[in-house]
């Protein structure tokens, strides 16, 4: 995947995370709640990995 297409996927597991992290709340469901928090530090590491991948096409 390139750049773009990293920070894009980053950005929407983030948003999907938190959803699911506050409908686990809401609910009281627990391993949901633990699934939308392990969703958004994926989300984290993609955007990461599009930065990084920037910075380096600009070598």
């Amino acid at each position: 995947m390139g750049e773009f297409t990293d920070k894009v996927k980053g950005a929407a597991d983030k948003v999907v995370g938190s959803v699911k992290e506050s409908v686990g709340k809401v609910t009281n469901d627990p391993e949901l709640e633990i699934k939308g928090k392990a969703q958004k530090i994926k989300g984290d590491a993609e955007k990461a990995k599009g930065t990084v991948k920037g910075k380096l096409n600009d070598l």
